[in-house]
């Protein structure tokens, strides 16, 4: 009796997961769809005229997104850009639904500024686009280290030469462009500074010197480094008073030294400089002083007689309840200024979503920060990981300081929410963003190619068993 047919084994590439992302994406789109009309039915009691663009003009940015992804990232992990698309169509609702309060749509506040978060946001999706076309290989950036860094301190200093806004300085006005935040570039800049950086000297800075108290303590030459780095974020948060550049500046070369070394005592030595220069320059910088002040004494009567913004957030997140008040009934229009399109716009949230609302969206902030660190797990080189380790952590950064400064957990800093508050600068670097972490999860998961066959082999013969 004959044996089993003989049978050879190929090798099986992983699924691209591309339609998978297509399906989440036609959710990503209908969500902020349906939130828009509900905005119109409780504001207006009918539909908005804008919502079949809104729809159609969302959509066009997702459906170019992905084909992009589809045709240069194949690989990629398939629910950032969802997330990133749902993020940001419900920003737009958000400042569209504030843009609906006269009190703070005036034109000393700039106006609507929902049609120009649209112009961004098609800036960014472009960017996006750039970036996964002409970033073939991610390990290309590792030849640019250094000069990365020059741009980005270029780029953290330039605002100390622009006059002040709203008591800080972390505006550019370029001509026929407006104004820009330069931080929001450098955070990205930065990051593939101190990826290139820390893995050439991860080792020397790992080696410790002598052990105190269970921490091993790094030699003083290795100091120098996150020395300097601290040094230049208290330069920043004093010239410019940034409190929110400065702790994500200084936090996300702590974060990254930790993961290359694998040491406990450079977050120890990160958080007591963090916290020793944070409380030295709140002594005497009045614009910090004031933000901790509002921050420890939150119901205290602000200087012009009023309640403090602080205070107002909190009315909205105790109004909101659970499931909150719905959209477009909310009274956000009580938080002063344009606070309620930028600093604040989770309490917008708070107050007409509720705390599951609140929840939702941390929970997307948090699944695209999962994936980002996944997909630092599953890079296959160094830079890679630590580049995805660095952007992950400056994301999650940004949305600790600025939902920590809001719900009253930590004072404000003066930053935007990624995706979600007005800022073109910001919804632009964080597209750019995306992308690169979809380059680097496109070479993490793209399967190794099949080995040549060798033409040295010398033939086999398959002799069949009776």
């Amino acid at each position: 009796m004959s044996a089993s047919n003989t049978s050879t084994i190929s090798s099986v590439g992983a699924p691209s997961r591309r339609n998978t992302e297509l399906a989440l994406l036609v959710f990503a789109v209908l969500i902020p769809v349906f939130a828009y009309a509900n905005v119109g039915l409780a504001k207006d009691g009918s539909l908005p005229a804008g919502l079949l663009a809104y729809g159609l003009g969302l959509g066009l940015l997702a459906g170019i997104a992905h084909l992009i992804v589809r045709k240069f990232a194949p690989y990629a992990d398939p629910l950032m850009l969802p997330i990133a698309t749902l993020l940001n169509g419900m920003g737009l609702v958000l400042i569209w639904r504030l843009d609906m309060e006269p009190s703070i749509t005036t034109a000393s506040l700039g106006g609507a500024m929902a049609p120009k978060q649209l112009m961004w946001s098609a800036v960014g999706v472009a960017l996006f686009v750039g970036v996964l076309v002409a970033l073939k290989d991610h390990r290309i950036l590792q030849r640019y280290t250094y000069i990365s860094m020059v741009v980005a301190l270029v780029l953290l200093i330039a605002p100390i030469f622009f006059p002040p806004r709203f008591g800080a300085r972390i505006w550019i006005t370029l001509p026929g462009i407006g104004s820009l935040q330069p931080a929001e570039f450098a955070k990205i800049i930065i990051t593939v500074f101190f990826a290139g950086y820390l893995m050439v000297k991860r080792d020397a800075l790992a080696l410790a010197s002598r052990r105190f108290m269970g921490l091993y303590l790094p030699r003083g030459r290795d100091l120098g480094p996150i020395l300097v780095l601290w040094a230049l974020s208290l330069v920043i948060l004093v010239f410019e008073t940034d409190l929110g550049t400065s702790l994500l500046f200084f936090g996300l070369f702590v974060i990254m030294l930790y993961v290359a070394t694998e040491r406990t005592s450079w977050i120890v030595f990160g958080l007591l400089l963090s916290a020793g220069g944070a409380v030295a320059v709140a002594t005497f910088e009045s614009h910090v002083k004031v933000r901790v002040d509002n921050w420890l004494h939150p119901l205290d009567l602000a200087s012009n007689g009023g309640v403090t913004e602080t205070a107002q957030a909190m009315y909205s997140f105790g109004s909101g309840g659970m499931f909150g008040s719905g959209l477009g009934q909310g009274y956000s229009r009580l938080i002063g200024g344009i606070a309620p399109k930028s600093d604040y716009i989770l309490a917008t949230i708070g107050e007409e979503l509720g705390l599951a609302g609140v929840m939702a969206v941390i929970m997307l902030y948090g699944l695209l920060i999962e994936r980002g660190l996944r997909t630092a797990l599953a890079a296959r080189d160094p830079f890679g990981k630590l580049l995805a380790i660095g952007l992950s952590g400056a994301f999650a950064l940004q949305v600790f300081v600025v939902a920590g400064g809001v719900t009253g957990l930590i004072p404000l800093t003066g930053m935007t929410l990624p995706f979600l508050a007005q800022g073109g600068s910001s919804v632009i670097a964080n597209w750019a963003l995306v992308a690169i972490l979809l380059r680097i999860s496109d070479t993490a998961r793209r399967p190794a190619p099949s080995p040549a066959p060798s033409t040295d082999a010398e033939p086999t013969q398959v002799v069949r068993t009776q």
